[in-house]
């Protein structure tokens, strides 16, 4: 890669931000459910490793959509 480049900075990349534990209880709540039950994401994933998050940690996922301008997902971190 080239030195300084920044996957996240990519037009094709959605924003991936990585949710405080505070933040990560909230969603949780909100959709009644244990991390378990949440879609994984792998920690080798390139746009998670840019955000250095661990095994457990929740992110949150903005991707940009023609008909509803965004659309939040989330993902766990899975080891992988």
């Amino acid at each position: 890669m080239t030195e300084g480049f920044k996957l996240a900075d990519h037009i094709l990349v959605p924003q991936h931000e990585k949710l405080s534990e505070e933040e990560k209880k909230k969603v949780l709540e909100k959709f009644n459910v244990n991390p378990a039950q949440m879609p994984k994401i792998f920690a080798n994933d390139p746009a998670i490793r840019e955000l250095e998050a661990k095994a457990g940690d929740l992110i949150k996922i903005a991707r940009k959509s023609p008909t509803a301008l965004e659309s939040i997902f989330y993902r766990v971190v899975v080891n992988g």
